[in-house]
């Protein structure tokens, strides 16, 4: 199985969230996983945010960033390139969409063209909503 890693889902088993420890084993027994520099982003700027609102401790954001750094290396980060901008641009099934779900949407598009069977791994209802619209199996179940 291949897998386009949300950021939602990563955050959930990063920071121990509800069915963290779901997307972890899924992380986890995937052949592939792609994420996007855009997921990158938005981790260190959630991470900076709750450490600088108290939500996390020195130890808990330690822990998180030592949580990704030990898998980045055998996923495979797109960038956001022009193909996936114009892609974010446009219209998706189940409108309004979010700019930056709007981005991870034409991503996991993206993805699907290079490989096959591509499951989009996300715990945000209004991309999973989008994603299976469009054609994409969503993960966790």
């Amino acid at each position: 199985m291949i897998l386009y890693a949300e950021t939602s889902a990563i955050l959930r088993w990063l920071l121990g969230g509800a069915d963290g420890a779901l997307v972890m084993r899924t992380l986890m027994a995937a052949e592939m996983v792609f994420t996007s520099r855009l997921t990158l982003i938005e981790i260190d700027r959630v991470i900076v945010r709750q450490q600088a609102e108290g939500a996390l401790d020195d130890m808990q954001t330690a822990e998180a960033r030592r949580l990704l750094a030990a898998v980045l290396p055998q996923w495979r980060v797109v960038e956001l390139i022009p193909a996936i901008c114009d892609r974010g641009g446009q219209r998706f099934p189940q409108e309004p969409v979010r700019t930056l779900d709007a981005l991870h949407l034409a991503t996991a598009l993206f993805v699907a063209r290079l490989a096959a069977d591509v499951h989009l791994l996300s715990t945000d209802h209004r991309v999973r909503d989008n994603a299976e619209a469009l054609g994409l199996r969503c993960l966790p179940a």
